[in-house]
């Protein structure tokens, strides 16, 4: 993607008021981070995990990854007390009646493995509904391990953890946003609360830097797919949901779990542009719309083209259709391409794009080449 220029990320520090009643994100503390527009590395549905944590008295450490904003209920209550939607852990104490505190070094961590490794460029640490029980401070680290390592071996002295963000106050009830400038490939992140608390939400935000060993023994793969490491570098409308969830894995399993713009009242169309993997060979294309129903896109075409300056070339010609429905094409010859877009006619959505194909040998060769560079 394009660089950014650095703009000053909203901060917040400090207790939120006690639950008033009524909406309990009334008064809720956020912000856009600029580095939202990335995709979200720690996401369930891509095979990210909360593998180890220290401990998780009052709430699960699995809260952390859950899709969609916490839930809060202010009767909910069990045999340990407050059940609230997040991770938290037991207050800490000290050593003896002449020292009751924590020190400065005690903490609390989570291990996280991320369902697509790559390179980090923001994190947000989300207490929603932790007002008076949020930590002082976090901190968030990173670590590249290849293979599927156990949490034994991931807190081994031989890791090397790389500070991704540093100790940093943090606000009760808000979404503690933290740009990343670590120029690295991480498949793994130990978040740390500093001394103890509770913690809703867990997103980090980044590039996925796929294995480019494992995609040319897959051979032919989907070459724009989340984590096979394409991503959506633009789209006309996000009414109504992100177009990156054309390129997620597996079928939608509903319709907000697809891309859908509002109604058109004009005589144009909308379109996403995508940058594949690397430099590939597109044989074949599968265009779903699996749950629209009554809001499918009339007609798509496919384009591709080979290098940012390159001229936009039809693939698939525009093609009629139907309501939750996956439609396959094969091509007649391999495109060869490093971006592609597709065109829907006039509005409506679909739920996700599929381009099967391979890595051209310059392809393979460039992600090598990235993948050295980040230390994966």
């Amino acid at each position: 993607m394009t660089a950014q220029p650095e703009v000053p990320l909203a901060s917040f520090a400090g207790d939120a008021n006690p639950y008033p009643g009524g909406d309990p994100y009334a008064d809720y503390r956020t912000a856009d981070f600029p580095f939202e527009r990335y995709v979200n590395l720690a996401d369930r549905q891509l095979g990210a995990g909360v593998v180890a944590a220290n401990d998780e008295f009052f709430a699960q450490r699995e809260n952390l990854l859950l899709p969609g904003r916490a839930e809060f209920d202010p009767e909910h209550f069990g045999h340990k007390g407050k059940i609230m939607d997040g991770w938290e852990t037991r207050r800490r104490r000290g050593a003896s009646a002449e020292h009751p505190w924590p020190t400065d070094e005690d903490h609390d961590w989570a291990l996280v493995r991320l369902g697509a490794p790559g390179v980090v460029r923001g994190v947000v640490v989300d207490t929603a509904h932790f007002r008076g029980n949020y930590p002082q401070a976090v901190s968030v680290e990173g670590a590249s391990v290849p293979g599927s390592p156990s949490p034994e071996e991931l807190l081994g002295g031989d890791v090397k953890w790389t500070t991704l963000v540093p100790r940093t106050a943090v606000g009760g009830h808000a979404a503690n946003g933290f740009a990343v400038s670590v120029e690295q490939h991480f498949t793994h992140l130990r978040v740390n609360q500093h001394p103890d608390g509770g913690i809703a939400r867990l997103r980090v935000y980044g590039e996925v830097v796929p294995d480019p060993e494992w995609l040319t023994v897959l051979g032919t793969f989907d070459v724009v797919a989340l984590e096979n490491g394409g991503q959506v570098e633009d789209a006309s409308n996000l009414f109504y949901s992100p177009a990156t969830n054309t390129i997620q894995p597996g079928r939608s399993r509903k319709m907000d779990d697809g891309w859908e713009t509002r109604r058109r009242r004009d005589t144009g169309h909308d379109w996403i542009r995508y940058r594949l993997a690397a430099r590939s060979e597109v044989r074949a294309i599968e265009i779903d719309t699996a749950y629209l129903k009554g809001n499918s896109a009339g007609w798509a075409s496919v384009w591709a083209r080979d290098g940012s300056a390159g001229d936009w070339v039809e693939v698939l010609p525009r093609t009629r259709l139907q309501p939750d429905t996956n439609h396959r094409f094969v091509l007649p010859a391999p495109v060869v391409g490093t971006h592609a877009r597709v065109d829907i006619f006039p509005d409506g959505g679909i739920s996700r794009l599929r381009l099967f194909g391979s890595l051209t040998e310059e392809g393979s060769a460039e992600l090598r080449s990235r993948r050295q560079e980040l230390g994966g």
